[in-house]
């Protein structure tokens, strides 16, 4: 009866209120700049429209609205860590860890660690029925443990310093990375090869798990005997034999595009200082 009488907006103001009804008519802005006197304060930053036509801005690079997303806090602080690692100076011993296998060299290990991946529990469990049923019906029974590519950070480490270890494989992004920092050291110094590859994923895909440190190879069986001596080698000459030179090789340091262009800018006026300097 009353929205009949007096009609839609009043009703809708006395129901509602004062305040709800002119952020629904005018806008939130103007209401917040009603209120809060928003529109007198004096800015410190002058807004600059761009101008895209002939002659005015440059267009940006991309059309891709992705350089103006506000991205989450973990991928931001990923793009943070990226950039300042490249620009601190790495010390040697963790700089090792960029120096990885390159692609035909890393496939190559990776398909000979997949020979050897482990079983899973079905499969473990699936074996045992087997031999424990041949057993019982008086076959021979083959008591000797299946060859599997060994993983375990604390397992491999008594490999290496028993000696038994053949080929160590070390993932290149480990974190932290302290858990891993003193490895090739401890394989340099038992003679053990050793080869640092991208992926901690990768390696983790190997032996059924989310992610490995490292893995290690003890045995194969005598088809590969020959390529897991080739590989062996080709890790020993590309990592073990060159440890020494890169406990001096100091990493990343690399400046920004602004310390990059101020260089630029004094390398040009002591080039032009030189060239007056010499026509005097």
């Amino acid at each position: 009866y009353q929205r009949r009488v007096h009609g839609k907006q009043w009703y809708q103001r006395r129901v509602h209120g004062k305040q709800w009804y002119q952020r629904r008519v005018h806008g939130k802005q103007w209401y917040q700049r009603r209120v809060h006197g928003g529109g007198n304060k004096a800015s410190l930053f002058r807004p600059k429209a761009k101008n895209f036509g002939v002659g005015g801005d440059i267009l940006p690079k991309t059309k891709n609205l992705g350089r103006a997303m506000r991205w989450p806090k973990y991928i931001r602080i990923q793009r943070q860590k990226k950039i300042l690692l490249e620009r601190l100076k790495v010390p040697p011993a963790v700089n090792v860890f960029s120096k990885t296998a390159d692609k035909g060299f890393a496939k190559e290990m990776f398909s000979l660690f997949m020979k050897y991946r482990p079983e899973t529990s079905q499969q473990k469990k699936a074996r045992r029925r087997a031999a424990a049923e041949a057993k019982k019906d008086g076959k021979e029974v083959d008591e000797n443990k299946p060859l599997f590519t060994k993983f375990g950070l604390n397992h491999i480490t008594k490999l290496i310093e028993e000696k038994k270890a053949a080929l160590v494989l070390i993932a290149h992004d480990v974190d932290p990375l302290e858990i891993v920092l003193w490895l090739p050291t401890l394989c340099t110094q038992y003679g053990i090869p050793f080869a640092i590859v991208k992926g901690r994923s990768r390696l983790g895909t190997i032996v059924h798990q989310r992610n490995a440190t490292c893995l290690a190879l003890t045995q194969v069986r005598k088809e590969d005997q020959g390529a897991l001596k080739k590989l062996s080698e080709r890790a020993k000459n590309q990592f073990n034999d060159r440890m020494d030179s890169f406990k001096k090789e100091w990493g990343q340091g690399v400046l920004g595009p602004k310390a990059r262009a101020r260089e630029a800018k004094k390398e040009a006026v002591r080039l032009r200082a030189a060239q007056s300097a010499r026509r005097i």
